[in-house]
């Protein structure tokens, strides 16, 4: 059984950072493709930044271009989304998530469905 759980969350000031964390149990840490997803007030669930199993691939969302930075520690299962110069709309709650049976897909980020597994979220709220 696949649990994730999202911590790291918080509330910053425009132009501070956060650093996310998704613990993995089961086969998600060492096996599946992963990705950070967020949905913000009024706005549909996108995929934020996605990771390659073996951390080979990473892909991002043209927001989070050049802010964002996935990595993920296979060891410890565990999946990191570093996001520095945080913008208001940056503002929502963020979701880690596992492709089951995918190593590793170009553009899975942009497919949510093909997402099986899935955290609580955790909230950033980003104020100007």
């Amino acid at each position: 059984q696949v649990q994730l759980v999202e911590s790291g969350g918080g509330s910053v000031q425009a132009g501070g950072s956060l650093r996310l964390s998704c613990a993995a149990s089961g086969d998600a840490g060492s096996k599946y493709y992963m990705g950070w997803f967020r949905h913000g007030w009024g706005n549909e669930r996108e995929g934020v930044a996605g990771i390659c199993t073996d951390g080979s691939y990473v892909e991002y969302d043209d927001s989070a271009k050049g802010r964002f930075t996935i990595s993920r520690d296979k060891a410890n299962n565990i999946m990191y989304l570093q996001m520095n110069s945080l913008k208001p709309e940056d503002t929502a709650m963020y979701y880690c998530a596992a492709a089951r049976g995918t190593y590793c897909s170009h553009g899975l980020l942009h497919y949510p469905s093909n997402f099986a597994y899935w955290g609580q979220g955790t909230q950033v709220t980003v104020s100007s």
